[in-house]
């Protein structure tokens, strides 16, 4: 018999106790299966209202998330942004893809968000032909924490940042990314501010990083 993955199982919870097409229902029923079923790696309530917080204040057209799992963090930004907004969230894991798709599609901002499946390293270079996008306003990183510093220099490269593009990032402390924190802060190209929090659904010391672009020095 074939397993049934966590991931899945989340999924299934989801459509049998959250309202369909009501985004804030899909979060709230999210973060309920990961304090009282089993724990999840979504960004959580806690951390979720920083991002929020980030979001409201940059008010975002264009946003670039690294790293969606099952759409959790892709459904709580989506939420807040004006309806012409395009969010483009990226998948490596085929089977997270999935359910990231029906997690959205059960939220109602299908028409928002588009979920692009394969590796950072080879889509932010198609971002600007293949997706259309001229520059980003607003990038959430929380995908493998040993991508984050070299697909934001990859961001730079491809030319995808503009003055007052927000990079918002995950997990700073807990695992923790000091080469990523390094070089935001020291670089140069970017003011920085850091918002303690707790790791998802733990009571464990973690933060976000958020790094404005100041522009190409």
């Amino acid at each position: 018999m074939e397993e049934i993955l966590k991931e899945q199982r989340m999924l299934s919870f989801v459509q049998e106790n959250a309202a369909r097409g009501d985004p804030q229902s899909v979060v709230d029923t999210i973060d309920k299966y990961c304090r009282e079923v089993e724990w999840a790696m979504n960004v959580g309530d806690e951390k979720g209202l920083i991002v929020d917080k980030v979001v409201k204040e940059r008010d975002p057209s264009v946003i670039l998330e690294l790293g969606t799992y099952c759409g959790y963090s892709a459904i709580r930004i989506a939420r807040l942004l004006r309806p012409e907004a395009r969010l483009f969230t990226l998948e490596l894991n085929p089977v997270h893809a999935a359910v990231a798709k029906q997690m959205i599609e059960f939220s109602g901002i299908q028409d928002k968000v588009k979920v692009l499946e394969g590796s950072t390293g080879t889509i932010i270079p198609q971002l600007k032909e293949k997706h259309h996008v001229d520059t980003l306003d607003f990038v959430f990183l929380d995908h493998a924490k040993e991508e984050y510093t070299p697909d934001t220099k990859l961001l730079e490269e491809c030319r995808l940042l503009k003055e007052g593009s927000v990079l918002l990032a995950d997990n700073v402390v807990y695992p923790g990314i000091p080469d990523f924190l390094e070089y935001v802060r020291t670089c140069g190209r970017y003011d920085c501010t850091n918002y303690p929090s707790h790791a998802q659904y733990m009571n464990v010391d973690d933060a976000l990083e958020k790094a404005v672009f100041k522009g190409y020095l």
